[in-house]
C-alpha cells in the first residue's frame, strides 16, 4: 500500500490535497505555514486537516518500518513464502500485522516448545486430523524419559494445539469482536484499603460494573488510577462459555476420542493464552481511546487559556497572596519589566492591614498603575477584600489570575534566568501580573501540563499529550503573531520556522543590535537562512518599522503583489492600511496566477483591512459573591457569579470564589443534549450558575447553568 492511498483511505481529505500536502511536509514546511500561506496547493485545508495528515503519515511510515523488520526477521529463519510476503505487504494495520508475525515470532521457552521437543508435534497434529480412532494406542507409541505415559503425551500434544489455536488469525478475530461488542469492565474494592482515606475519592468506583465500548474516558482513567494505587481489582469480562462454543464451531468436526482433546485444548488455549492476551489488548485499545479524549479535552482547554483575553500594555500591580507569609507585591511596567517588589501583611497572624492598604495606595501612585492582578490561590478572596477597601485617585481595574503553575514558572531556569537577583515569590508575582497583560507570552514558559486543565493528564500516554499541547502552543502563538523586538525565547520558539536554539540567536541579536526595523533584517540572525525566513516572516511583527506591511499577516513573498495593487489604485501602502472603502473596490481576480488565488488574495485584503489585528478579546474585570468565603455558606437555589476554570467531557468546572470548584454536569449546561461541552462553554468565561447540592464532608459542590 502507497502512503497517499493510505491516508485517501482513511480521511475525506481528496487525494490532489494530500499529494501537495506531503511535498510541502517533506519540504520541512510547518503546519501553520502550509495552512496560512499555501492555501492554493492543499486545496484550502486548515491547521486540523492537516495535522490529521501528519498523523497518518507517521502511522504509515511505523507500519512499513515494523513490516520491514518482520520480514528481516523471517528472512533469516527461512520461513518466508512469497505468499507470506504477498499478506504482509498489503496489510494496512499494525493488529493483523503482528497477528501474521505471531507464529514465528520467537517465544520465551512454553509448554508447547517443550512438547515438540520432546517429539509430540506429530502427535498434535493426527488429533488435529480428527481421524484416529485408538488414541491411547497411539499416544502411547510417543512415551520416553521425558513423557512417561500416554496421559503426558496428549497433555503435551494439547499444549502444542492451544499454541496453534492462538496464533490463528481468525479466532483471535472473532474473540476480539466479542470483546469489542460485549466485553464489561468491573471492579471490586480491595477490602483491607476500603477505609483508606485516600481511596474515598475513588468511592464511586468501590463495586462498578459498565460496558467497555461505552465507558466514558473520564471514568476509564478514574478506575485505571484507583488499580494502579491498589485500591481496586479490575477485571474485563465478556461470555466465556459463547466464546469457546464459538471456537469450537470452528474446529471440532468430528465426534471421535480427538474431539475430546481439542476440546480441552481449546478452553487451554482460550483461558491460558487467548483471553488473557486480547482482553488485555482490549482495555489497552480502550485506554488509548480515553487518553486521546482527555488529550482532546485538555488541548482545548489549553487553546482556550492560551488565548484568553489580554489586557494590554499597562502599568500593572501584581499581588501574590498568602497568610502567615504575607503577600508578595510588585509592580510592573507596560512592558512587563519589575518595577519595585516588597511584602505586606494585612491578613492573620500579623492583621496589618492599614498598613498594607498605605502601601497599595503609595504604590498605584508613585507607578502610576493602572491595574492590580490578584493570585487567586491562599488568602486571595481576602485580598481582593482588601484592595477593595482602597479609594484610589484613579480608576483602577482589579483582576483575579490564575496562578496554577506560577510555582513551576518561579523555580524554572527561564525564571532565574530573567530573575537571577529575585527569589521565587518575587517571581511568581510576576508571572501573575504578566499573565493578565499577555496570558499567551507568560503560559508558554510553563510547561503546558502544570498549567492546570483538563483531567488526568498524568495517567494519559505522556508522549503524546506532550506532542498535542505542542501543536496547541504553536497554534495558539502563530495565530496571534508575535513581536520580535519584545518577545521572550520562550515565544519566539513556537513561532513557525524557529525553535529554541534560533530563538536564542533572535533575542542575542536583538540585544546586540537594537531592535528589527524590517523584516528582511532578520536574516541577520545567525543560522536563520532562507527556510527559516520563509517559514517564519509572517508571524513575526515588527511595530512601527519602515514597512507598514511588516506588522501584518501579509507574507513578505507577497510584498510586490501589494505594491501592484496600491500602485494600480494609485496609491501608496500605507493608504491603504485600514481603508475599508478603497479595498473592497478592488477586483481580486484581476490578480490571480498560478500561484495566488483568490484565499490568499482575500487573506492580504483582511489584514491591510485590520494590520496586526489581535484575534482576542480584552480582559474583562469580575467580582465574585463577598458574602460566600467557603463551602459552609452554600445552600441549594443560590444563584452566584462565577469563573469557568476548566472543561472535561462530562462538564465543566466553575470557581465560586471559594477554596472548592463546583461542577455543572454535562446535563445541567442547558435545556438541549450537549454533545460538545466546548460549544456551550468556555475556558475563563463568566457565568451565573444556581447551587444544586453540596457536600460538605466530600468537598462536593453541584452547579447548574439551565435553571431558567
Amino acid at each position: 500500500m502507497q502512503l497517499i492511498s493510505y491516508i485517501t483511505s482513511r480521511s475525506q481529505i481528496s487525494e490532489k490535497s494530500i499529494q501537495n500536502t506531503i511535498e510541502l511536509l517533506n519540504e520541512d514546511c510547518t503546519i501553520p505555514f502550509i495552512s496560512r500561506y499555501r492555501k492554493e496547493k492543499t486545496g484550502n485545508l486548515d491547521e486540523i486537516e492537516i495535522g490529521q495528515i501528519v498523523q497518518l503519515k507517521e502511522q504509515f511510515e511505523a507500519l512499513e518500518k515494523r513490516k520491514k523488520a518482520i520480514l528481516k526477521a523471517l528472512e533469516e529463519q527461512n520461513v518466508l513464502t512469497n505468499d507470506l510476503k504477498e499478506k504482509i505487504d498489503k496489510t494496512d494495520d499494525l493488529t493483523t500485522l503482528e497477528d501474521l508475525y505471531l507464529p514465528y515470532k520467537k517465544k520465551r521457552k512454553t509448554k508447547a516448545e517443550t512438547a515438540r521437543k520432546n517429539g509430540l508435534e506429530p502427535l498434535a497434529k493426527m488429533i488435529m486430523s480428527q481421524r484416529v480412532n485408538d488414541l491411547d494406542f497411539t499416544a502411547s507409541k510417543y512415551t520416553s524419559s521425558e513423557v512417561e505415559s500416554s496421559e503426558k503425551a496428549l497433555e503435551g500434544a494439547r499444549f502444542i494445539i492451544a499454541e496453534w489455536i492462538n496464533e490463528r488469525t481468525d479466532i483471535r478475530n472473532n474473540i476480539r469482536y466479542q470483546l469489542e461488542r460485549f466485553a464489561t469492565i468491573s471492579t471490586k474494592i480491595i477490602k483491607t484499603k476500603k477505609d483508606d482515606e485516600k481511596a474515598q475519592k475513588f468511592k464511586d468506583y468501590f463495586d462498578w460494573s459498565e460496558n467497555l465500548s461505552r465507558i466514558p474516558s473520564h471514568r476509564l482513567l478514574a478506575i485505571l488510577r484507583a488499580e494502579s494505587e491498589g485500591f481496586i481489582r479490575v477485571k474485563i469480562e465478556i461470555d466465556n462459555e459463547r466464546a469457546l462454543q464459538k471456537m469450537e464451531d470452528r474446529i471440532i468436526r468430528s465426534q471421535n476420542e480427538c474431539a475430546e482433546q481439542i476440546e480441552l485444548a481449546i478452553t487451554d488455549a482460550y483461558k491460558r493464552l487467548l483471553y488473557p492476551s486480547l482482553s488485555n489488548e482490549a482495555l489497552s485499545i480502550a485506554k488509548e481511546k480515553a487518553d486521546e479524549s482527555a488529550i482532546n479535552v485538555f488541548a482545548k482547554n489549553l487553546q482556550q487559556l492560551l488565548l484568553g483575553a489580554p489586557l494590554g500594555e499597562k502599568r500593572i500591580l501584581a499581588i501574590d497572596p498568602g497568610f502567615r507569609s504575607g503577600c508578595k507585591v510588585v509592580c510592573l511596567n507596560e512592558q512587563g519589566d519589575l518595577l519595585h517588589n516588597e511584602t505586606i501583611f494585612p491578613h492573620a497572624p500579623q492583621n496589618r492591614d492599614t498598613d498594607a492598604i498605605k502601601k497599595i495606595s503609595s504604590l498605584t501612585d508613585a507607578y502610576k498603575i493602572e491595574a492590580i492582578a490578584i493570585g487567586n490561590g491562599t488568602a486571595s478572596r481576602e485580598t481582593e477584600q482588601l484592595i477593595k477597601r482602597i479609594h484610589f485617585k484613579n480608576e483602577i481595574e482589579v483582576f483575579v489570575v490564575s496562578e496554577a503553575g506560577a510555582s513551576i514558572y518561579s523555580a524554572s531556569k527561564i525564571a532565574r534566568d530573567e530573575f537571577p537577583s529575585y527569589d521565587v515569590t518575587v517571581r511568581g508575582a510576576v508571572s501573575i501580573g504578566r499573565r493578565l497583560a499577555d496570558p499567551l507570552a507568560e503560559l508558554v514558559k510553563i510547561d503546558a501540563k502544570s498549567i492546570g486543565v483538563g483531567q488526568y493528564q498524568h495517567d494519559v500516554d505522556q508522549s503524546k499529550l506532550k506532542k498535542s499541547l505542542d501543536v496547541t502552543v504553536e497554534h495558539c502563538v502563530n495565530k496571534v503573531g508575535v513581536n520580535i523586538n519584545t518577545a521572550s525565547v520562550s515565544l519566539l520558539s513556537y513561532v513557525s520556522g524557529i525553535g529554541p536554539k534560533l530563538a536564542e540567536n533572535i533575542v542575542a541579536y536583538r540585544n546586540e543590535n537594537g531592535s528589527f526595523s524590517d523584516r528582511s533584517s532578520i536574516k541577520k540572525v545567525a543560522r536563520l537562512g532562507g527556510k527559516a525566513f520563509e517559514q517564519s516572516a509572517g508571524f513575526l511583527r515588527i511595530k512601527n518599522g519602515k514597512n507598514p506591511l511588516d506588522d501584518s499577516g501579509v507574507h513578505p513573498e507577497q510584498y510586490n503583489l501589494v505594491k501592484r495593487i496600491a500602485k494600480d489604485l494609485g496609491k501608496n501602502i500605507s493608504d491603504l492600511i485600514g481603508n475599508s472603502t478603497e479595498l473592497k473596490l478592488i477586483d481580486l481576480n484581476k490578480y490571480i496566477t498560478d500561484t495566488v488565488g483568490l484565499p490568499t488574495l482575500k487573506d492580504i485584503i483582511s489584514e491591510l483591512e485590520k494590520p496586526g489585528l489581535d484575534p482576542r478579546e480584552k480582559a474583562k474585570a469580575f467580582s465574585f459573591n463577598q458574602n460566600i468565603k467557603s463551602i459552609t455558606d452554600l445552600h441549594e437555589g443560590q444563584l452566584l457569579p462565577g469563573i469557568v476554570n476548566n472543561i472535561t467531557n462530562f462538564g465543566c468546572f466553575v470557581d465560586i470564589g471559594i477554596k472548592e470548584s463546583g461542577l455543572v454536569h454535562v446535563s445541567n449546561l442547558a435545556n438541549t443534549f450537549v454533545k460538545d461541552v466546548n460549544e456551550h462553554i468556555s475556558l475563563h468565561q463568566q457565568v451565573i450558575v444556581k447551587v444544586l447540592e453540596v457536600d460538605v464532608n466530600r468537598k462536593r459542590i453541584q452547579l447548574s447553568m439551565n435553571y431558567n
